[in-house]
């Protein structure tokens, strides 16, 4: 069994890590990977990107599955690319990841098909005073969200039409994502509690298998910017029905849409929830596993991810070998200075073994090897568990082992799963 998974983030990392645990024993490729993933398989130099490549090194070295990490290459066709030539991919195919890719779709699609979501408004870049004039009579706070991909960094939550203003500006006139942010959805703010709901599905059948909460902005208390996510948990306690409400109004309202509309998913869905006094609503859908949420969730499992990866891609799950977790895990990221706008880096890190001695696990991220010492290159550097039997347990073990490293620059939130 030959796996490929694309990415070289810390969600590629833990994602490399559990399949090595499989009892299919695969032989695993990450491509391009980073020195984390490079010891349970071979590192391949190519960018989550470049489509053709990665195929044509899928056909050349005989993959049996790929697995896609992050949302480019699946944004950019890969499902429809490996599928094409034969190859079985854990992705849904460009059309059904819209849901990701235009927010504008996948806010339409979920008024379609009754998945509870918040009201919304569009504006394209022809709209900047239509959109201005909107926010001026909105009561705040609002939410502004770029349509199309920006790295988990494309949302503003406003607080004030002065915000407001500054944001569309940004987004729509400055182009400050490309084409991804010249037109936006402007939609109310929902006041609750987030999580972070995870599906899999072979094209037919679809299995809930995670719940978990990650922690988006920088800064302690929920402050400062938006982030890829600065931390995570996992599981998340919801009562019984909650859990119904969100499996029957969302999760399979959304994949029986997706099949009414001749895009049936294979793949990870990734529901990103408010639970409000009204139940739970959508505020984003990601058609990958999230990052850092997956650092948290893949040391809980406690069956054969592999086996359950490989079932999906060739449209059989084995839905029935998902069991619930058994404990708790709490995941801090540690991030380089300037993080995200301008990450600073080319600092060497410290204490990794020390650390390694208290976490059940680190996953590497935003790191090169060099001289045989492990170097910041990214906005994300690392991510660090601890599992436990409580909550409070795991979170003590992963804060006693982030106090054990040091890089110049390390910023940390210190409040995950407080």
């Amino acid at each position: 069994m030959r796996i490929l998974v694309v990415g070289k983030g810390g969600r590629e990392s833990a994602i490399v890590w559990k399949l090595a645990q499989s009892s299919l024993n695969p032989t695993l490729y990450t491509a391009p990977g980073n020195p984390f993933t490079g010891r349970y398989g071979t590192n391949v130099p190519i960018k989550d990107s470049d489509i053709d490549a990665l195929i044509d090194f899928a056909l050349r070295e005989g993959i049996d599955v790929i697995f896609p990490g992050g949302e480019t290459p699946i944004a950019l066709g890969i499902a429809d690319e490996a599928e094409r030539r034969g190859i079985p991919v854990l992705a849904p195919k460009r059309a059904a990841a819209k849901l990701e890719s235009s927010k504008i779709w996948a806010k339409s699609f979920a008024k379609r098909y009754r998945v509870p979501t918040a009201d919304f408004e569009v504006f394209t870049e022809d709209e900047f005073e239509d959109a201005v004039e909107y926010v001026k009579a909105q009561k705040f706070p609002i939410v502004i969200k770029a349509d199309g991909l920006a790295g988990g960094k494309g949302v503003v939550v406003a607080r004030s039409v002065g915000e407001a203003i500054n944001t569309l500006d940004q987004f729509i006139n400055r182009g400050k994502f490309g084409e991804a942010s010249k037109r936006v959805v402007i939609e109310r703010f929902l006041v609750g509690e987030e999580v972070s709901v995870f599906a899999i599905s072979d094209g037919h059948r679809w299995k809930v298998f995670a719940y978990a909460r990650d922690y988006k902005r920088l800064n302690d208390g929920d402050t400062g910017p938006n982030t890829g996510g600065m931390g995570s948990i996992s599981p998340v306690a919801l009562d019984e029905e909650t859990r119904r409400l969100i499996e029957e109004n969302v999760v399979r309202r959304t994949f029986e849409g997706l099949a009414r509309e001749g895009l049936p998913y294979k793949g990870i869905l990734y529901f990103g929830l408010m639970l409000t006094e009204n139940g739970p609503f959508v505020l984003e859908y990601n058609v990958r596993l999230g990052d850092p949420e997956t650092q948290a969730i893949m040391p809980l499992l406690n069956y054969d991810f592999g086996e359950l990866v490989v079932s999906a891609a060739g449209g059989r799950l084995k839905g029935e070998i998902i069991r619930e977790p058994e404990g708790y895990s709490c995941c801090v990221v540690l991030a380089s200075k300037g993080y995200p706008e301008r990450p600073i880096t080319g600092f060497p890190i410290e204490g990794l073994e020390e650390a390694e001695r208290v976490a059940d696990a680190i996953f590497l991220a935003g790191v090169r090897e060099e001289n045989g010492r492990l170097i910041t290159a990214g906005g994300r550097v690392l991510s660090v568990v601890g599992v436990a039997d409580s909550l409070q347990k795991a979170r003590e073990k992963a804060y006693e082992a982030v106090s054990r490293i040091h890089f110049e620059g390390m910023h940390y939130r210190k409040d995950i799963g407080l």
